[in-house]
């Protein structure tokens, strides 16, 4: 009798994709190639957006596949970047440096439990927080946009607030929503969020390894302004 393979089998081996490149990333990290393991952090991320895309075509979403996602999204964007902010810069600040290199993966894990707890079914309009993924991406394209033999200044002087703020925005109140589905009525409500995306590709395309730094930037940086916007316009109601 052949054993029988469910539909949940397919988006899992995506997270388990995304779980080894992770992994790999750690390895390419402990041996000085730190490009190859900013890279591969990103390929993480391609594959933690295609499990979740696999799990919606093939109405195979379950509380194994969330779980085994967060754990996933722990390696590879918690503990990833953090080891590789560790060995490409904060060595070099002894004990200091561990401490503020570990607080991607202890924001980060924060962010995942929180998500947990809070989600009901498996399909979100918004994040509460910035997501991990995308602190993952901001730190692996800052890598891959001005690591060169070592961070020169100005950009190494960039790499401690940038730590605390992603490290910050991870554990916060701030909504980040979702991005669009790439079908027709998901570009009518978030006609926006579609612009963006095409614009981010462009910015890659013509910036490149910058480009992608700056996008991520830009995304970050429109969930702040919109919360102190909300904030000031609730407040004028009051």
């Amino acid at each position: 009798m052949r054993p029988r393979i469910t539909p949940s089998v397919i988006p899992n081996l995506f997270t388990s994709m995304n779980m080894f490149c992770g992994f790999l990333s750690v390895i390419s990290a402990a041996d000085g190639n730190y490009v190859y393991a900013s890279w591969l952090i990103i390929v993480a991320a391609i594959f933690d957006a295609l499990d979740g895309l696999v799990a919606r075509l093939t109405n195979s979403s379950s509380e194994l596949g969330v779980e085994l996602d967060s754990l996933s999204d722990i390696v590879s964007f918690g503990f990833a970047p953090s080891f590789l902010l560790y060995r490409s810069y904060f060595y070099s600040f002894d004990v200091m440096g561990i401490i503020l290199s570990s607080l991607i993966l202890i924001a980060g894990g924060f962010r995942l439990a929180r998500f947990n707890v809070q989600l009901v079914g498996f399909e979100k309009s918004f994040f509460l927080g910035l997501p991990i993924p995308s602190a993952a991406l901001t730190i692996a394209s800052f890598a891959l946009a001005y690591y060169n033999n070592g961070f020169a200044k100005p950009y190494a002087d960039i790499i401690i607030p940038m730590v605390l703020i992603l490290a910050y925005l991870m554990v916060s109140n701030i909504r980040y929503e979702t991005f669009p589905k790439f079908t027709l009525k998901g570009i009518k409500e978030k006609p926006f969020h579609f612009l963006f995306l095409v614009a981010a590709v462009i910015a890659v395309l013509v910036a490149y390894k910058k480009g992608l730094f700056y996008v991520f930037v830009f995304m970050i940086l429109i969930g702040i302004f919109r919360h102190f916007f909300t904030m000031i316009r609730n407040f004028r109601k009051a």
